[in-house]
């Protein structure tokens, strides 16, 4: 086990590292603030043991920079309540009151060795989950490979799809199943903003930087930092917005609108499109160098009609969940409300089936939801 420990107290640094010698099973590394820390801290590190009270930058401090990136045990020699709070509320799993011996050290050290082993554990053991896909195909499944491999790196994935095919619940997938699962998921979707707001729902804004700006706020780049951000219908995006989204991306760092400063943002992008992007770049409506960013990894999702056996699958979760919903007895579909459902082209995908599923729920008359409650002919 690494274990980086910070102390600006030379007295006291010098004596743990004498006293964390006599343990083999440990490697340790000392360091006289949190600035040297953070400079010399990386992924080789299981464990950071830090003072509170230092100069330049506390302990306090030192672990909302850390952002959760490793497991911290707190010492001080005059806690206050308040302090200890607030070190719990940022994760902080144990909290030593100076002076203390040796052995309450290694007592709380190997307390986090073994939470440490049974998390690793149980990540080796996780199975991904896939239950935001309410059906099975094999086309689906090659979709899922793609998105299971993407989803363990921090590459730019493209998702590529007629509407209604599921992007959004793709995205949603890819994060669950990142690094960056326990950070937000935010979804934005182009198409539904006006432009003159585009700019500000994703960068922000300070109070004053257009009338109505009446207080600051966060943009969508900054509530997503840590995590993943989906941008929905990235076709639509207006051609101003993308050169400003493309230098986001290579300088991992916004600025809001009416701020001089940037603020640095760790974020993964995920965006999608029912667009031919080559279309619009040809047509001078969509920047290449953004499209070469974003398309790190393009990810097609097929369309429902050739994902023929999830079709029932689909209408039968969803039939049940709309029955619990308005309070039904279970229903279910007739054999040629079936037939019907099979033989239908579905051009608006998932989402239609979702909506025709629903209907039928609701308008049917018996517990058997016959063809005709479906209303498909009128779409043919």
């Amino acid at each position: 086990m690494k274990i980086a420990i910070v102390e600006d107290d030379i007295n006291m640094r010098k004596s743990l590292e004498i006293a964390m010698g006599d343990y083999k099973e440990f490697e340790v590394k000392t360091f006289k603030n949190a600035k040297d820390a953070l400079k010399g801290l990386d992924d080789t590190f299981d464990l950071v043991i830090t003072d509170i009270n230092m100069p330049g930058m506390d302990g306090i401090e030192f672990v909302k920079e850390l952002g959760g990136r490793f497991e911290v045990i707190i010492m001080t020699g005059n806690a206050t309540l308040s302090r200890a709070i607030e070190s719990i509320q940022l994760g902080v799993k144990d909290f030593l009151l100076k002076p203390f011996d040796i052995d309450t050290l290694i007592a709380a050290i190997k307390r986090e060795e073994t939470v440490q082993k049974v998390k690793k554990s149980a990540k080796r053991t996780a199975k991904k989950t896939t239950d935001d896909f309410l059906g099975s195909s094999a086309a689906l499944q090659q979709a899922l490979k793609v998105a299971d491999k993407a989803s363990k790196t921090d590459a730019s994935i493209l998702l590529l799809g007629e509407s209604g095919v599921g992007k959004e619940v793709f995205a949603s997938y890819i994060h669950k199943n990142s690094p960056r699962a326990k950070k937000p998921f935010v979804a934005i979707n182009m198409a539904a903003l006006p432009d003159n707001l585009i700019e500000s729902e994703l960068f922000g804004f300070e109070k004053g930087a257009f009338t109505d700006a009446t207080e600051a706020k966060a943009g969508q780049f900054e509530l997503a930092n840590g995590g993943t951000l989906f941008l929905d219908e990235i076709g639509e995006m207006p051609y101003g917005v993308q050169a400003k989204l493309l230098r986001a991306l290579q300088e991992k760092e916004v600025r809001r609108l009416g701020s001089s400063k940037s603020i640095k943002i760790d974020i993964r992008v995920v965006s999608a499109t029912n667009a031919d992007l080559h279309k619009k770049i040809d047509n001078g409506e969509f920047r290449e160098d953004l499209y070469y960013r974003l398309n790190t990894i393009p990810l097609q999702i097929p369309p429902l009609r050739e994902r023929k056996n999830e079709i029932l699958e689909i209408a039968n979760a969803v039939c049940a969940q709309n029955c619990t919903k308005y309070g039904f007895e279970e229903k279910s579909f007739s054999k040629e409300a079936q037939s019907e459902l099979l033989d239908y082209n579905w051009p608006g995908n998932i989402r239609e089936l979702i909506s025709v599923v629903e209907r039928a729920v609701i308008l049917s008359e018996n517990k058997e939801i016959q063809k005709d409650e479906l209303f498909l002919d009128i779409r043919k």
